[in-house]
């Protein structure tokens, strides 16, 4: 796999993907399917057949609610003696059921299912897990060994046995079973990600991190998974994951995949030195050709304030390819960093002309026609990317600042915050910016605890919870606990030097702070992060 392939995986694992969010019916065939569905049962919305297959297609779209609903109507309507016709509907609902984590009920399903049939491998498999999550440990190894002896080469019996022996404090034996597993099919991924998890489990970090590497390395198959799960290692231990991947570049010095995605790893750990070192080396010693180095170098160095070596590269990626939008973005954002409005909304405009419905590129028109003084473009522009993702707390946030400060329009203005407050985020997560708004709102007794709850619960792994922290703070007036948020920041790391000295949009930035003398200390003393 080429370094191009891998930078959407490697985004999407970076990009804060909220929880709620499940998968749209935009595709053609999902469409279909619907209506055919629908109309099949506005005719006999008695028939259990097409209750379950609807069921299925919410089951494939995450909307589990749904599925759930139309199960349960299905089972309504089968005849009460045929356990053959329901098999499918305990099947689909045990499934439900434990993406639900409600595992009791999945169980009592799965044990209709093997009523029925009591040698369903997928079954017996699907009710070995159930049991592990339920801490049946015995039974659940009962299954996982009932299935050896429908397939004596089942990795995943193997895998799992594994993971019960972990919890019963076998580790030698977890260690063993896991090692077998992988020695049955040595050259695929996918049992280097099964691996990797029982070591994870037991604590084994290092060894994870080198069975996600091993799993790149092989083939293409797992390659997503693999990087999802070195992303979400890296937020919990950082160290560890970049050790293994320096460990494999030491291996594999010309293998410019590994120098890439430790490079990302490390600007989504706002570690934007290291980051630029290894795209350099990628770079300068010829290990890979592709517009997106020089794009994440641009945004790397606009990160770190050095807006002429980010402009530089942002000019080069956008020359070196048609597929160039968000590098216009990254233009613009750099040309209003550096005071040139008109060339950022140029730049702004030449991106919506590639991707007229993008976030990004909308944000970076309103907010250089702000800079232009032209707040009535600047929530046009918003108002169009709310429509676009409606889900978007930072885009209301802008569009209550605009409206509010720019064009007096009060009411517009609270709407859009409390818009954010209607957002389905978890209260804790920092990047739903309740406090942001709720203190816009002069609400600041609720703000206040939003964000007290935040720093108690919230993991902060590279310092930007307490970035967020210190803006908040600075902007409701409490200098004093904003410098030491910002501190707790720059000790995790979080060097985006541009955020810390020149972000000003809305009330998310730290800039009531920057005329204290102890801001600038603050920044001199971790000036190794910037420089």
């Amino acid at each position: 796999m080429n370094i191009k392939s891998l930078t959407l995986s490697l985004l999407l694992c970076l990009a804060a993907i909220p929880a709620w969010a499940q998968s749209s019916y935009d595709d053609p065939m999902s469409q279909a399917l619907m209506q055919a569905f629908d109309e099949l049962l506005a005719e006999d919305p008695r028939d259990p057949e097409t209750l379950v297959r609807r069921a299925g297609l919410y089951y494939a779209h995450h909307d589990y609610v749904k599925a759930l609903d139309d199960v349960n109507t299905a089972m309504k309507y089968f005849p009460a003696d045929d356990d053959e016709a329901r098999y499918p509907a305990y099947q689909l609902r045990a499934k439900i059921y434990q993406r639900q984590k409600k595992y009791q009920d999945a169980l009592a399903d799965l044990n209709e299912v093997l009523k029925v049939s009591p040698q369903d491998y997928g079954t017996i498999y699907q009710r070995a897990g159930v049991l592990y999550e339920l801490g049946r440990y015995p039974e659940s190894n009962a299954d996982y060994n009932l299935m050896l002896r429908l397939n004596p080469h089942s990795q995943d019996a193997l895998l799992g046995k594994a993971k019960v022996a972990v919890k019963q404090n076998n580790l030698g034996t977890a260690s063993e079973l896991a090692d077998r597993a992988v020695s049955l099919t040595p050259n695929r991924s996918e049992i280097y990600i099964g691996r990797a998890s029982v070591r994870n489990l037991m604590g084994n970090r290092q060894g994870a991190v080198e069975d996600y590497i091993s799993a790149i390395s092989i083939d293409n198959e797992s390659t997503a998974r693999a990087l999802q799960q070195l992303v979400a290692l890296s937020r919990t231990d950082y160290p560890v994951v970049m050790a293994g991947l320096s460990s494999a570049i030491t291996k594999a010095p010309r293998n410019g995949m590994f120098y890439f995605i430790r490079a990302m790893i490390a600007q989504g750990h706002c570690n934007y030195l290291a980051a630029i070192a290894d795209y350099d080396k990628i770079i300068n010693e010829n290990l890979d050709s592709y517009p997106g180095l020089n794009g994440a170098l641009a945004e790397c160095y606009y990160y770190l304030g050095r807006y002429d070596r980010a402009l530089l590269n942002a000019d080069y990626a956008i020359s070196a390819t048609d597929d160039n939008a968000f590098y216009y973005v990254l233009k613009s954002r750099i040309k209003r960093a550096q005071g040139d409005n008109e060339a950022a909304l140029d730049a702004a405009e030449k991106a919506l002309e590639k991707t007229p419905e993008s976030i990004d590129a909308l944000e970076a028109k309103a907010l250089a026609e702000v800079a232009l003084g032209q707040p009535a473009g600047a929530s046009v522009a918003l108002s169009e990317a709310a429509m676009v993702n409606p889900e978007n707390p930072m885009i209301q946030i802008l569009r209550g600042w605009v409206l509010g400060d720019y064009r007096k329009q009060k009411a517009n203005s609270e709407r859009a915050y409390e818009m954010v407050l209607d957002m389905d985020f978890d209260f804790d997560n920092v990047q739903s910016l309740r406090g942001f708004a709720l203190l816009a709102l002069d609400r600041k007794e609720q703000a206040d605890n939003w964000m007290e709850r935040v720093l108690d619960t919230a993991e902060d792994y590279d310092g930007a919870v307490n970035y967020y922290a210190t803006c908040y703070y600075a902007q409701s007036g409490m200098p004093e606990r904003a410098l030491r948020c910002m501190e707790a920041s720059l000790e995790k790391g979080y060097a985006n030097y541009h955020n810390w000295t020149k972000a000003t949009e809305a009330n998310v930035n730290c800039s009531p702070l920057r005329n204290d003398p102890r801001f600038t200390a603050l920044l001199d003393r971790y000036s190794h992060l910037f420089k």
